[in-house]
């Protein structure tokens, strides 16, 4: 095993120390995708970020972020009745949202209000820069945890409009249903965790402070420079194996 990888069999009890620490745990999972060239790993910011840039730079693969946007009940925006994402895709909870007999012009008010939110993430996030190629890829969509599991649902259908060879989803910690109903939208489903008594994502961490613009910023900004940092070195390498 690679001394990168931690184990994490006998710590499911604990609380992870927070999004890094759960990363790390994560990347224990996902071994088996380290070194690939055709892999890259796609963290959901702004939480997922953290995790997903210890998934990345274990398995020494690209880091990208894709942004999804939960869709809020009116009046009650913490509970989700669906979500948004990068290329235009919406995904609802019908049960839901005839359950509590919500009216299709305010749905889309809050669709709209999320649209714009989100397109203002994309700039901040990548300043310009262009999504990193998925065509013919293997993604590893990262998030800090499954709930409903909507917001992950939306940007996996969303990823198959980039037509990657296969979609991958990976989270430290979900509910049990969360993780069994995504997986019939992807091709791997990995939840670290799946603890019975589940209530919320943030119960499973000691910390669970939110993450900045400023800090995916930052970890994207660290991602890029260290790897680019570990391809000169491999090339210097190289050439100077070639030369004796």
């Amino acid at each position: 095993m690679n001394d990168r990888f931690r184990p994490a069999a006998d710590s499911s009890a604990l609380p992870f120390a927070d999004r890094h620490d759960a990363g790390i745990e994560l990347a224990a999972s996902l071994r088996e995708y380290h070194g690939r060239h055709d892999v890259v790993v796609l963290a959901l910011p702004r939480g997922g970020v953290p995790v997903g840039f210890e998934v990345a730079r274990i398995l020494d693969a690209p880091l990208d972020v894709f942004v999804v946007r939960k869709l809020g009940m009116p009046g009650d925006p913490e509970f989700a009745i669906g979500a948004i994402a990068s290329g235009g895709v919406r995904v609802l909870r019908e049960d839901a949202i005839r359950a509590h007999h919500i009216p299709s012009a305010a749905i889309e008010a809050v669709a709209q209000q999320e649209l714009a939110e989100l397109a203002r993430r994309e700039h901040d996030y990548r300043q310009g820069r262009p999504l990193t190629p998925l065509h013919g890829r293997t993604v590893i969509l990262v998030d800090d945890g499954l709930a409903t599991g909507s917001s992950m649902r939306a940007a996996v259908e969303a990823v198959r409009v980039y037509q990657p060879a296969r979609v991958i989803v990976a989270v430290p910690v979900g509910a049990p249903s969360a993780c069994e109903e995504l997986a019939a939208f992807t091709d791997e489903t990995v939840c670290a965790r799946r603890p019975e008594s589940f209530s919320a994502v943030g119960r499973c961490y000691r910390d669970f402070s939110q993450t900045s613009d400023a800090e995916v910023r930052a970890l994207l900004t660290q991602h890029a420079v260290e790897r680019a940092g570990r391809s000169t070195s491999a090339n210097s390498r190289q050439r100077s194996s070639e030369s004796n």
